[in-house]
């Protein structure tokens, strides 16, 4: 009972868990007195140097390391450097009363100077804002939290009301880390649907990758799978599952340039089913023997394409298969979309649901 009670919240922690380490690592620390104009970027980005003019819709400004830069001026916001105060020269004797009289130049001044301050206080507002919730920022700070973790959020959600409502949200999580001959991605997916507030999917599955690279050629891996499945149907009955996959293999590079990389090998599997539907909860075990494949490209317009397929050869069954295809485009440094589509036919473990899934994901990378 208390399983099944955390497993229904787990949308609403995954959405929150994101939520919170966003908005959280938004919030802008103070900074020290500069000494150099700062031009900010819609962005993010900032480069230090000097202001030298703004007229009209263009700012001239003269970087430490980029020259002479000439930019919108709706698309920067520029920060004055902090002006070191000047030592207090000795108060002199007040003249008479009608000699300190403002003069009108005086008071225009005065005037010019108030509204100079203002508009860097407005302009250092608006950075401020810039950093609490630009996405590049977000991700910079998300990026310093996990060092040399890199990996991408990713949300797909649809609300639909016609003949029926339907509710149909899907959240994903990569994260991956490189050495120099070894690999290793964790990666979470949830998946929840409803119709008429009746649920069809409610599907968490957790998997990752090791791999280690023993030449040019040859590597072995080994990728873990778990599945929990609160909204299964098997012939027409609830089929509520856990299951649990290991796969150890090696296999052969055949292309290996940065740009196209493709991968052949065998794997053997071990399939663990735990039948949580009352009241014929079982267990069951499989060991079975898969060839796969894989291929990463790199395209023109920053598009990458990867692909995996996984073949089971089954005497007493028909052969399953699995395959998984995300055609990714970053739109900026931070921000990308994908495109995904996953198929999966005759498992053999005999109790996972067969499905076919083809879905667009708004994704913020780190």
């Amino acid at each position: 009972m208390i399983v099944g009670r955390l497993a229904g919240k787990w949308r609403g922690v995954i959405f929150f868990v994101v939520f919170c380490a966003l908005a959280g690592a938004g919030v802008a620390a103070e900074t020290a007195p500069t000494t150099r104009d700062t031009l900010v970027y819609k962005d993010g980005d900032r480069v230090h140097g000097t202001l030298v003019s703004r007229t009209g819709d263009e700012i001239v400004f003269k970087s430490d390391r980029f020259g002479e830069l000439r930019v919108r001026a709706a698309d920067v916001v520029v920060i004055k450097a902090d002006k070191p105060s000047a030592p207090r020269a000795p108060t002199p004797a007040l003249p008479a009363p009608a000699a300190v009289a403002a003069t009108p130049s005086t008071a225009a001044a005065v005037e010019k100077k108030s509204a100079k301050t203002a508009a860097d206080k407005a302009d250092e507002e608006r950075i401020r804002i810039w950093d609490r919730f630009t996405p590049a920022v977000l991700t910079s700070r998300v990026r310093n939290y996990f060092g040399p973790w890199h990996g991408r959020f990713s949300v797909s959600t649809e609300l639909v009301s016609d003949v029926a409502d339907r509710n149909n949200s899907s959240y994903e999580v990569h994260m991956a880390r490189k050495w120099k001959a070894d690999e290793v991605q964790l990666n979470s997916r949830y998946d929840f649907s409803q119709t008429n507030h009746v649920t069809t999917t409610d599907l968490l599955k957790v998997w990752g990758q090791a791999r280690h690279e023993f030449n040019r050629q040859i590597f072995g891996q080994y990728r873990p799978t778990s599945e929990w499945n609160r909204a299964s149907r098997l012939r027409g009955l609830p089929n509520d599952y856990l299951l649990l996959q290991q796969e150890i293999g090696a296999g052969w590079n055949l292309l290996t340039k940065p740009s196209r990389k493709l991968r052949i090998g065998v794997s053997q599997n071990l399939f663990d089913t735990w039948n949580l539907t009352p009241p014929n909860r079982n267990h069951a075990s499989r060991g079975i023997v898969s060839g796969f494949e894989e291929v990463e490209l790199a395209l023109p317009w920053r598009i990458t394409l990867s692909q995996r397929g996984i073949w089971y050869p089954v005497r007493s069954q028909r052969d399953g298969y699995e395959n998984r295809v995300e055609l990714n485009k970053k739109l900026t440094e931070t921000l990308s979309t994908s495109l995904l589509h996953e198929v999966r036919r005759h498992n053999p473990d005999g109790t996972a649901t067969d499905y076919e899934r083809l879905k667009i994901l708004f994704g913020l990378d780190f």
